[in-house]
C-alpha cells in the first residue's frame, strides 16, 4: 500500500510540470495576440470616448472660416466699442460668460513681446486701446471654442470634456497656424492677424489668432 502511494506521488510531479508548461504557453500566446490601445487615441474606436485631438481636427477648419467671415477691422471695432460697448458686443460678438467673443482682423507692427504675447501697433486705433496677440507656445483661453456660439456645454458629458474641447482646438491652432511662425523675435515686424478676443476690458484686447502671417 505504501509503495502504491509513493508511486502516485512520484507520478504527479511530471504531470504538474506538463500542466504548468501548457499554462505558460497559453499566457504567452495571449500576450502576443493582445494589442494595447490608449484611451482617446485614434485606435480607440469606442463611440463614447471623447478625444480632444479628434474634436480639434474636425472642428477647427469650420470655426476658422466662420471667424474669418465675420472679422471686423480693428479700428472700426474699437470705434463701435467706444460708442457703446454692450451694443458692439451684441452686434459683432457671440455671448460667452463674462463677455462676448468678437472676431477681429488687423495688420500692424509687433512691439514688445513677453512669453509669446506681443503688443501690435495698428494704425487708426484710438489712443489708449492696446491689442495683444498670443503666439505660443502656450495658448490660453477658450475663445476659439466659444467664437461661433454653436459649441455648448450640453454637447459634452462633463466640464472636463468641455474644457478639453477648447484645448484640442488650441492645439490644432498651434500646429496649423503658429508652427511656422518664429515667435522668438517678432518685434519690429509687420504681422497680419485674423482672430478672436473676449471683450472684458475695452482698452486691452488679448487676441487668439486663427490666421496669422509675418512680412
Amino acid at each position: 500500500m505504501a509503495s502504491q502511494v509513493l508511486r502516485s506521488q512520484h507520478g504527479s510531479g511530471p504531470l504538474r510540470l506538463v500542466i504548468c508548461g501548457v499554462i505558460v504557453v497559453a499566457i504567452a500566446a495571449m500576450a502576443l495576440d493582445t494589442k494595447v490601445v490608449w484611451i482617446g487615441s485614434d485606435e480607440d474606436v469606442r463611440e463614447d470616448v471623447f478625444s480632444p485631438e479628434k474634436f480639434g481636427t474636425q472642428h477647427f477648419p469650420e470655426i476658422q472660416a466662420d471667424i474669418a467671415s465675420r472679422a471686423v477691422e480693428a479700428p472700426q471695432l474699437a470705434e463701435a466699442i467706444a460708442a457703446d460697448k454692450a451694443a458692439a458686443g451684441k452686434q459683432y460678438g457671440v455671448p460667452a460668460g463674462v463677455g462676448p467673443v468678437i472676431p477681429v482682423k488687423f495688420t500692424g507692427v509687433a512691439g514688445e513681446g513677453k512669453s509669446g504675447i506681443y503688443v501690435i501697433n495698428v494704425e487708426g486705433m484710438p489712443a489708449g486701446v492696446q491689442i495683444r496677440v498670443q503666439t505660443g507656445p502656450a495658448i490660453t483661453g477658450t475663445d476659439i471654442r466659444d467664437a461661433t456660439g454653436t459649441i455648448t456645454f450640453g454637447q459634452f458629458t462633463n466640464q472636463i470634456e468641455y474644457q478639453n474641447a477648447g484645448a484640442g482646438l488650441n492645439n490644432v491652432l498651434k500646429a496649423d497656424v503658429l508652427a511656422n511662425i518664429d515667435n522668438s523675435n517678432l518685434t519690429g515686424k509687420t504681422v497680419s492677424v485674423v482672430g478672436v478676443f473676449k471683450l472684458i476690458n475695452p482698452k486691452n484686447w488679448l487676441v487668439t489668432p486663427v490666421r496669422m502671417s509675418v512680412e
